[in-house]
């Protein structure tokens, strides 16, 4: 995978290995009614700056962001932040938990900085989310943002209804676990049950792509569920 993509009506893939910078997740922009969402950011400034240029591929304005929504608190999903700060008039959004590391008061172990060799520049956190469900409004729209802990402490996935289709955004369903993470194996199941519940016609996973049908979606978070309860 190494081009933009769209995924359906206004979501597009646009940063990743090959995207943006090798060491990314993979990044996705959600289009509304001229204004822009952005989930995840990549490693650093040289990604955002390969994000602002395949937006601008899109024929749309990178003026127009409006959320960056962070997933959790690794470098590869929050290490653009900052510069995305400084660029734009952009509000960065995250649950409560994370945001201590994200804004890096607290933890800067938990980044995982170390792994990708880099230095992690923290960030303000201008919208920090609260307990189970949250939802973010704009110009008729609405995204389902759902606490989703396990992989870390603080993850979120969110979820967007688009005509008769559901997409979520799954970030790192596959994990890993890890302690130095502050994975959590019973929470990370019971996320997992969560988002099987939501019954998307398409997932935006992480690192591993996007899968559709719905019967796709079913299968690869099962899969995933039967592979960790082994570990119960």
């Amino acid at each position: 995978m190494n081009k933009i993509l769209k995924i359906y009506d206004g979501i597009y893939l646009i940063g990743g290995p090959g995207i943006s910078g090798d060491g990314d997740c993979l990044i996705y922009l959600i289009s509304s009614n001229d204004e822009l969402i952005l989930i995840d950011s990549g490693v650093d400034e040289n990604s955002v700056d390969n994000i602002i240029k395949n937006i601008k591929k899109l024929n749309l304005n990178p003026n127009n962001l409006k959320y960056l929504i962070l997933t959790h608190c690794h470098i590869d999903h929050i290490g653009g932040a900052s510069a995305l700060q400084r660029k734009f008039d952009i509000k960065v959004v995250a649950h409560e938990i994370e945001s201590p590391i994200i804004e890096g008061r607290k933890n800067p172990e938990r980044t995982a900085a170390f792994f990708y060799g880099v230095e992690y520049e923290p960030c303000k956190v201008d919208i920090k989310l609260k307990g189970e469900l949250n939802m973010i409004e704009w110009k008729g729209d609405t995204i389902k943002i759902l606490f989703t802990p396990g992989h870390t402490p603080g993850g979120i996935s969110l979820y967007i209804d688009i005509n008769d289709k559901r997409v979520l955004f799954g970030q790192d369903i596959h994990g890993p676990l890890m302690k130095s993470f502050g994975s959590n194996l019973k929470d990370y199941l019971k996320s997992m049950n969560k988002l099987l519940k939501l019954e998307a016609d398409i997932l935006c996973e992480g690192h591993f792509g996007v899968f559709e049908p719905r019967e796709k979606v079913i299968k690869y978070i099962q899969g995933y569920i039967e592979q960790y309860s082994r570990k119960l």
